[in-house]
């Protein structure tokens, strides 16, 4: 492990492929429900759609933690091999993602997609706690999220901007705008320069013991090995761990429910203008965007309107994670109170969505604002409460393994778990799937309270 202090440029270096990381993520996240609409899916089929995601990072994430504990190359280092793998399979899936002329071929491109960012993002995590002391973590992940941060905004506002530099925002039934294809097009580039630029510039440190690594490496071959040790660092995971687990769940529960269900819930309930099919659809569908304060909008503006106020929450999580930098980079940080007063925020910036109408659909740039202050705790805070309770030589495959906390959450939500939460306790209006995510952070937020200094040190 490095003790040695890093500059911000080293660390901002070394945390720069997540520029294109979340490229993927923020296009997907804004764009797949709209992709899927556009397709013939049903809002009620929308969760089981994005099922690919969760399951991906189920299986994939341990896996690549392991695989890079037990990498070493000359050249390439440990984790940078993977960041590079990940990097052309995703910009390829991105790619030809709007390409999807059925249904099932956008979900398995999501599958793809999802696995191949998977690949190239949890060894980010772990090359943090390689690189950087103690004393420096909170800083490392906080600027991890500042660099995410501004790939949400960037990302999320893509198909507006090129719909303004005059790329057609309209097609014909169930076919996707040309808009989208230029923008996930745009953003496949970005993913892969990004990663490119940490690889070429950042070093990696080989083992302590190089000779005893490549031993004990050539012992251990194969998959039994591999499931052996995943399956005993489950079994004796750090108590900060299970902890933070619980908090995951209800995180990122809220947070797949604004990735599944944002576009129509906003467009339909915020805009008026639900999508074209739908019988819901008001009089007056087709009026002029200008025009979007005193009546209804067209489904592909609504939904151009809603991609941008997501990318909202990317601008305030960069400005947040701004601002906790230079706060970090001087001194100390409660990351336990930090945690729980930024998922509050974002809780309740959930609950304001059924605050907006049409005149004041502009608003929901504020509450995207709050929910910001959540996702950049989310992408910091809980990793760097963990980093210090785990060994360093299985810093990958305890990174693998919390990150399940992020997809088990996400595949209840897949199998039912918005549908039936939503409907059963709060109504049978679509809106109520952002009142569901704004409960499930404000439960989150008090579950930080369960976690105590204790707990987060070594052996935690």
């Amino acid at each position: 492990m490095n003790t040695k202090r890093l500059s911000f440029w080293e660390i901002w270096n070394m945390s720069f492929g997540f520029l294109g990381i979340q490229f993927g993520f923020a296009l997907q996240g804004g764009n797949m429900s709209r992709i899927f609409q556009t397709l013939g899916a049903s809002k009620d089929e929308i969760p089981m759609l994005w099922i690919a995601a969760p399951l991906t990072g189920l299986l994939v994430q341990p896996v690549i933690g392991y695989l890079s504990d037990r990498t070493w190359h000359p050249r390439w280092g440990r984790r940078r091999p993977f960041f590079l793998m990940g990097a052309v399979l995703s910009s390829l899936a991105l790619f030809f993602m709007p390409y999807s002329p059925t249904l099932w071929m956008a979900a398995g491109f999501l599958w793809i997609l999802d696995a191949s960012i998977n690949i190239s993002m949890e060894p980010f995590r772990a090359l943090v706690a390689d690189k950087l002391p103690e004393e420096q973590r909170s800083y490392g992940f906080v600027l991890q999220t500042l660099i995410i941060g501004i790939g949400t905004w960037v990302a999320s506002n893509l198909p507006w901007f090129v719909t303004k530099l005059g790329v057609a925002n309209e097609a014909g039934v169930g076919e996707i705008p040309a808009s989208v294809y230029v923008s996930f097009a745009i953003g496949a580039f970005v993913f892969l320069t990004s990663i490119l630029y940490t690889v070429f510039t950042t070093s990696e440190e080989p083992p302590a013991d190089l000779a005893a690594f490549e031993r004990e490496k050539a012992e251990r071959k194969g998959w039994g090995h591999g499931a052996a040790e995943i399956t005993a660092f489950v079994r004796q995971m750090p108590r900060v761990m299970v902890k933070l687990g619980a908090v995951q769940f209800f995180s990122w529960f809220a947070f797949f429910t604004m990735w599944s269900f944002a576009t129509p819930a906003l467009t339909e309930f915020v805009f008026a203008a639900p999508f074209p099919d739908s019988e819901l659809r008001p009089e007056g569908y087709g009026v002029e965007l200008s025009h979007w304060v005193y009546g209804f909008i067209p489904y592909n503006e609504a939904a151009n309107a809603v991609s941008s106020a997501m990318g909202v929450y990317g601008l305030s999580s960069m400005v947040f994670a701004l601002l906790l930098s230079v706060w970090t980079s001087r001194r100390g940080l409660n990351r336990r109170m930090t945690h729980l007063v930024s998922l509050a925020l974002g809780g309740v910036g959930f609950l304001t969505m059924t605050c907006w109408g049409p005149e004041t659909a502009s608003n929901l740039n504020w509450s995207f604002a709050l929910i910001g202050l959540a996702w950049g705790s989310i992408l910091s805070m809980p990793y760097a409460m963990l980093s210090g309770a785990i060994p360093a030589e299985k810093m990958g495959v305890g990174m693998g393994v919390f990150n399940m906390f992020i997809v088990i959450p996400q595949i209840v939500a897949a199998l039912g778990g918005i549908n039936w939460a939503y409907k059963t306790l709060l109504g049978e209006d679509v809106i109520q799937t952002m009142v569901l995510a704004g409960l499930s952070l404000l439960i989150a937020a008090l579950i930080n309270l369960w976690i105590r200094p204790v707990d987060m040190a070594k052996g935690g």
